[in-house]
């Protein structure tokens, strides 16, 4: 892809760092933005290179969410006929992929969150794994303060992460929410003083998962995120099926060799992906 100009990308050894870098806009989600992270994201996933994925942003706040000048100009919602409401769900349906996409990435993803996380803001942290806040941040399900409902993830993928009194709170409300109080809920790992320190210790986590062999950082997301929506039941036979399918007597050895030895382990890459498509 073209040099993107919504975000920027950075790499350290396996960990990449996918930075938003639009601050004098708030970071905010245009048509161009879901373009190039769709894009990034699929790069990301079918490489094979990264074993951890940063997520941070620049500026004050992390992301104001949609651009709001988009449904007046790209985004057309319809609402006078019932074939124009009828699209509206193929628009969103769209829109939803992106944030899917990054939930089903083949490696964890970590956010590292200052200032204000705003409405698709908090529709695209809660895609992630492990979310780092600075003290100064929050969280805003802005949608019901302009009038509409939140539609890209958040309502369905918050109440996975917090108590449900608390997303009714603000989803009805539109209250903020703080970063001590979203580290009480469990909306936040950790909460640091700075946002250079977020970003450094979201690092930092990162480097320790590329320390581990990606296949089995692979399948514990696979079978984490399972258990999630099944039974513990269905899920444990899951866990069955997985493990038959990647376990590996070599990285076994390996992980014990080097801990004995003092030094870092040698795991091999996730295979890199290419789609049927785009074959002979």
């Amino acid at each position: 892809m073209n040099t993107p100009t919504c975000f920027s990308l950075s790499w350290i050894d396996h960990v990449a760092h996918l930075s938003l870098n639009r601050p004098e806009a708030l970071n905010t989600m245009s048509p161009t933005f879901w373009r190039e992270l769709d894009t990034l994201l699929r790069q990301i996933h079918d490489e094979g290179r990264a074993r951890a994925l940063v997520i941070s942003s620049t500026g004050k706040h992390f992301s104001a969410g949609m651009a709001l000048e988009t449904f007046g100009g790209a985004i057309t919602m319809d609402d006078q006929s019932p074939e124009g409401r009828a699209a509206i769900f193929d628009l969103l349906t769209d829109m939803q992929t992106t944030f899917t996409r990054l939930e089903a990435l083949r490696v964890p993803v970590i956010f590292a969150i200052q200032g204000g996380c705003v409405g698709a803001g908090v529709d695209m942290i809660c895609a992630g794994c492990i979310r780092y806040a600075s003290a100064d941040a929050f969280f805003c399900i802005q949608e019901i303060n302009i009038g509409m409902v939140a539609d890209v993830g958040t309502l369905q993928r918050l109440p996975k992460l917090i108590p449900m009194g608390v997303v009714k709170e603000l989803a009805y409300t539109g209250r903020r929410l703080g970063a001590q109080r979203a580290l009480a809920v469990g909306l936040v790992n950790e909460v640091f003083d700075t946002h250079a320190a977020t970003v450094d210790a979201a690092l930092q986590c990162a480097r320790e998962i590329a320390s581990k062999p990606p296949v089995a950082i692979w399948g514990s997301k696979q079978a984490i995120d399972y258990a999630r929506d099944h039974s513990v039941e269905d899920s444990l036979r899951q866990m069955g099926w997985l493990q038959g399918a990647i376990w590996s007597n070599a990285h076994v050895r390996e992980a014990i060799t080097a801990t004995k030895e003092r030094r870092a382990a040698d795991f091999a890459p996730l295979a890199p992906l290419s789609s049927f498509r785009d074959g002979a």
